[in-house]
């Protein structure tokens, strides 16, 4: 009974998140064959930070510790974190313009044709860097791409993108660029162990020029679904609500899904197919906080990078020294949740 009488707002629970998710970084740093402390870890952190870095007092701290957290740990920490908030932002917009809570940013098929990228220069053995980035990684950012295009010209109709017509579109691009995938891996048999590794995510590979890259696309993506929450909001209510209110439906669907998909594109370029995130963390923030988008975005983003952090760390220290990939540990705890959602609201459905 007391339980029920707390009452948290959500400002509250914004600062809860965020301190938990700091928390997280800290401590998953400190995890790994080398021993580090968390207040070793915590310091090695801070004195890298501007301002900070004059106010905290020097200490004796291992160089094999500082390379350790700030060159290996760190990155594919920070990597993971800003994978998951990227994506389970976009995973919001998606379930408001489909209006369905089992929308997933994957859903438009960007996931397969990245991967299809991927895999084409696995294949043909294309592994050196055009401008600090790995031909493998721009081949998949470019077929994410080639594939949205694909996919909105499939389902167009006139000037209108019907959402329906685009959810088909979607499922079938992704079966037919997953089974090119296979086909690739058939008749590339030495290859495809990379191409599963890859198809299945992994930031074993991440660096600060990564998350350099990587950083633009999700930031702006974060700041164009806060400036159009209220859109979103609106055409929760229905299509011919929204229009009535002043909102340019079609416009805005138009707009939000190509900025997804770029955002989609360009995670998966990067750190492969991970699914899941973008299902599980907007729906448990929207448990939290409701509906209302201009407080569901930030707390699914931050909520989807503690997901993706602790995700990592389990895919990295399972079975150490060997690794899991990122995307079976998301698909392990994200299937069973798809399931349950799947079996609440069928009734609904039927």
């Amino acid at each position: 009974m007391f339980l029920k009488k707390i009452r948290i707002n959500s400002r509250t629970y914004l600062i809860i998140f965020s301190l938990i998710l700091l928390i997280t970084i800290v401590l998953c740093s400190t995890i790994g064959a080398a021993k580090i402390t968390f207040f070793e870890a915590l310091y090695i952190i801070i004195r890298k930070l501007p301002v900070l870095n004059y106010i905290i007092p020097v200490k004796n701290i291992s160089a094999t510790h500082n390379i350790i957290v700030l060159n290996l740990r760190l990155p594919r920490i920070i990597l993971a974190a800003l994978i998951g908030f990227g994506l389970a932002t976009m995973g919001c917009a998606f379930q408001a313009i489909f209006k369905n809570p089992m929308a997933d940013p994957y859903v438009l098929g960007v996931s397969s044709g990245s991967a299809l990228g991927a895999a084409i220069a696995i294949v043909i053995g294309i592994g050196y860097n055009f401008l600090g980035f790995g031909i493998i990684t721009f081949s998949a950012f470019i077929g994410g791409i080639l594939t949205t295009i694909m996919v909105y010209n499939i389902a167009r109709v006139g000037n209108r993108i019907p959402t329906t017509t685009l959810l088909l579109a979607g499922i079938s691009a992704n079966f037919l660029l997953s089974s090119i995938i296979t086909l690739l891996m058939v008749l590339n048999r030495q290859q495809a162990d990379k191409i599963i590794f890859w198809t299945m995510g992994s930031v074993s590979s991440a660096s600060w020029t990564q998350i350099l890259s990587v950083f633009p696309f999700v930031g702006i993506g974060f700041i164009i679904m806060m400036i159009y929450s209220r859109d979103l909001n609106i055409i929760l209510t229905g299509d011919a609500m929204a229009k009535s209110l002043g909102i340019e439906v079609d416009k805005v669907k138009k707009l939000l899904l190509i900025i997804s998909s770029l955002v989609v594109g360009a995670i998966v370029a990067f750190s492969g197919i991970i699914g899941f995130v973008g299902l599980i963390s907007p729906h448990v923030a929207r448990m939290l906080v409701g509906p209302d988008h201009k407080k569901l975005i930030p707390f699914s983003a931050i909520g989807g990078a503690i997901f993706m952090v602790l995700a990592d760390t389990l895919s990295r220290t399972i079975v150490a020294p060997a690794e899991i990939p990122i995307g079976a540990i998301t698909s392990l705890i994200g299937a069973p949740y798809f399931i349950f959602l799947l079996m609440k609201t069928k009734k609904k459905v039927f």
